[in-house]
């Protein structure tokens, strides 16, 4: 056999080497492993550093929900003021208030204490959040954030006048909408909670929250009956302190009423059908029926001409109750069923009444007028009135 029959060229009787090239094969391994080591630890630290970006991403996006009772340490705007106010209930210490650097925007309005302080963010957040979900027109009307002390709306209720062009015909001259300003007042709104100084000398009695539910209850209350009934002097005007006029002859300027059939009840179920159409279909489509507890219980008697009742409860937790397929609020202000009174509403509230607000919320405390306990004279400012007649009609109970 010649040294060519072998495939390392060696003779047939030259001895075999083994191993010849294990060194360098351990080297070359040896580097692998090192390099995918690096190249592991380097993938997973960029893998935790996303997750880290996308936990905070997830956080600022996150709708909000109830807002919590303290304000968190790291939140290095909030956390002073929340200190400096709750030291000022307890104790009357105003020092660190008036020491406060007021960068944030909703603190630009702070006035001296003989006018009272502003509520800490999350103080002012928790009252926000009760009178957004309690059973007021507030939940369904359109809610706006102004400085000043009224606020103006322009409405438009007419038609703009359009016409058809043709490229040789002379064009004609369209008319012109008719605007209607609207200005709603912002009036003072106050509420004055008590608690004992022994209870504010009681490190586990949480202040803040005591307070924000106090304050919320009463304003919630106040407000809720003055958006429907109230007379627009030295408060909202109500949506029901108009004129109620019969819809065959509305005007602007009332609020149009569909008659029951029959004194101070219903002719029959068919009123409610008669209402639903009164309204005007570009409003329907956002629509709410408008009625007291009482008068929602005569509601759910009522059937169709089949004897399926016309009263729906919601599906789902949180869900309103429908009426001929529409969401039922349900406004303990709105009066009961009687002869001539408007006792269920029906329209498009976020088109037709507005409510206007500014954002902040002063406390003044008073350890003098009701010794021992200590009274608190919180105050906000608040207005509303009917900004579409167009889009709110109600149910008369009345036999015309």
């Amino acid at each position: 056999m010649s040294t060519t029959d072998r495939p390392d060229g060696r003779g047939p009787g030259a001895p075999e080497t083994k191993g010849a090239g294990a060194p360098d094969l351990r080297a070359a391994l040896t580097g692998f492993l090192s390099d995918f080591r690096s190249f592991r630890a380097e993938t997973l630290k960029k893998i935790d550093t996303q997750e880290e970006r996308l936990t905070m991403l997830d956080r600022k996006t996150a709708p909000l929900g109830r807002p919590a009772l303290a304000a968190p340490e790291h939140d290095d705007l909030a956390a002073p003021h929340v200190k400096a106010f709750e030291a000022y209930l307890r104790s009357g210490d105003d020092d660190a208030l008036r020491g406060l650097d007021y960068e944030a925007k909703a603190m630009s309005t702070a006035v001296a204490g003989d006018g009272g302080y502003l509520v800490d963010p999350v103080t002012s957040e928790t009252i926000r959040s009760v009178l957004d979900s309690t059973a007021s027109i507030r939940a369904i009307a359109n809610v706006v954030n102004v400085e000043a002390g009224a606020y103006d709306v322009l409405v438009d209720r007419g038609t703009l006048e359009t016409g058809w062009a043709d490229e040789t015909a002379a064009q004609t001259e369209t008319g012109t909408p008719t605007i209607e300003r609207i200005s709603i007042p912002l009036h003072e709104l106050s509420a004055m909670p008590k608690a004992s100084q022994r209870l504010l000398d009681d490190s586990a009695f949480d202040i803040d929250a005591w307070l924000a539910t106090r304050i919320a209850e009463k304003f919630a209350r106040a407000e809720a009956a003055a958006f429907i009934g109230g007379n627009g002097s030295g408060r909202p005007r109500g949506f029901l302190d108009h004129t109620i006029a019969d819809n065959a002859t509305w005007a602007w300027g009332e609020i149009g009423y569909v008659p029951s059939g029959a004194d101070g009840d219903f002719g029959s179920a068919d009123a409610l059908i008669d209402l639903v159409y009164a309204l005007g279909a570009t409003y329907r489509a956002n629509a709410a029926f408008v009625m007291n507890s009482k008068t929602a219980g005569a509601v759910r008697r009522l059937k169709d001409n089949d004897g399926r009742f016309l009263w729906a409860d919601g599906l789902g937790a949180g869900e309103p109750a429908r009426l001929l397929g529409y969401p039922v609020l349900i406004a303990e202000d709105m009066p009961e069923i009687a002869t001539n009174a408007p006792a269920i509403a029906f329209g498009d509230f976020h088109a037709g009444y507005t409510v206007a607000e500014r954002p902040d919320i002063r406390v003044l405390r008073d350890p003098f007028s009701a010794k021992p306990n200590v009274l608190f004279y919180a105050t906000k400012r608040v207005g509303g009135d009917v900004t579409d007649f167009a889009a709110i009609k109600v149910l008369r109970f009345s036999a015309t």
